[in-house]
């Protein structure tokens, strides 16, 4: 059985339907791009994976649990074990270091004391930022904020691996660096990986494509006459 199921997937915003998926199965190591254009519910899939929100329909197992049966502080508990999020826009802590910044992701996770130190400058070493523990984001260039980013989202150890756009604010040279760190990582750690583009240079770094399509809205309803 795989890792990962998403069976009869429906999300609506009151009448309007706003994502249907085909039953899909993942598992673990699998690195796949999650495509569609503008309003295809790119982003609204990986909030369902990641458990933030939940399907109008459907289930969705992970590693055989179904997420849909789930109380709110069970799903919360899943984030923290299981889940890896690499926000579009970083949402990183300005007031604090990029040391810190991966100390308070691994604070979620239940992580703290010197094992959080070690892992969090391990990590954050790793990806290249050894040298800049210390520097709060305004200090980082865009490359290296988004790597802290990265670093808070694997520090972990997640099995789930979800990226939402992650080269929007990078030049090609750094968005290949990037992708780079973001694909080795997701295999060092045996995740799965799933990005949500739709820059066609990011998709063909991905032979296994999921691709979404805008679902028809529901149709108006003809007043009484």
């Amino acid at each position: 059985m795989a890792d990962v199921r998403l069976l009869g997937i429906t999300q609506r915003y009151g009448e309007e339907v706003t994502l249907r998926l085909p039953d899909l199965e993942l598992d673990w190591g699998q690195q796949v791009a999650l495509l569609g254009p503008s309003g295809s519910g790119k982003t609204t899939l990986l909030h369902i994976l990641a458990g933030l929100r939940l399907p109008s329909q459907g289930e969705v197992w992970v590693g055989g649990q179904d997420l849909t049966q789930l109380s709110e502080a069970q799903r919360d508990a899943y984030r923290r074990s299981t889940v890896g999020y690499l926000f579009q826009d970083f949402y990183l802590a300005e007031g604090y270091s990029a040391l810190e910044n991966v100390l308070l992701g691994l604070g979620v996770a239940g992580i703290r004391g010197r094992a959080a130190q070690g892992r969090a400058a391990e990590v954050l070493t790793q990806l290249g930022l050894g040298q800049r523990l210390g520097h709060a984001p305004r200090h980082l260039s865009t490359g290296e904020r988004q790597r802290v980013a990265l670093a808070r989202a694997v520090a972990h150890r997640p099995r789930l691996l979800l990226a939402d756009e992650p080269t929007a604010h990078l030049d090609r040279a750094r968005a290949t660096t990037a992708l780079d760190l973001l694909t080795q990582t997701a295999a060092s750690l045996r995740a799965l990986l799933v990005v949500a583009t739709h820059d066609p240079w990011v998709m063909a770094r991905f032979p296994q494509q999921i691709e979404l399509s805008s679902p028809p809205s529901a149709p108006v309803q003809e007043e009484a006459r």
